[in-house]
């Protein structure tokens, strides 16, 4: 994979993160900057799934062809489902749910590099 790629993921995911735990402990509930900043880490992960899909194609696929590809897919969901639940909960737990929707994508991406490594060893 794609070191560039994971990293930009991770940053722009911790910080999404970050953002929403101040407007928790703000007492906020979610609103449209929240589902903006969703929507760049979400273009994120889209590039990093086109990237492994193509560098599958090219280089081969991972010894754990299946779980890496559950990961990519949990990942690319987790954070619109996130969203859509956060939306769904109009008061500070809402924007609970994207706070740890957003940590889980760090913790995907650096199991799918793990995944990704051990079949090139």
């Amino acid at each position: 994979m794609v070191a560039v790629v994971d990293w930009a993921v991770i940053v722009a995911s911790l910080a999404y993160a970050a953002w929403a735990l101040v407007a928790v402990v703000r007492n906020q509930a979610p609103r449209e900057p929240y589902v903006i900043g969703a929507g760049v880490v979400e273009l994120l992960i889209l590039i990093q799934v086109v990237v492994a899909i193509v560098l599958m194609i090219v280089d081969g696929t991972p010894d754990e062809t299946a779980t890496f590809i559950g990961y990519l897919l949990m990942n690319l969901l987790i954070v619109p489902l996130g969203l859509f639940w956060a939306l769904a909960e109009k008061s500070r737990w809402g924007t609970s749910v994207l706070v740890v929707a957003a940590l889980v994508v760090p913790v995907l991406v650096v199991r799918m590099q793990q995944i990704w490594d051990a079949g090139a060893a």
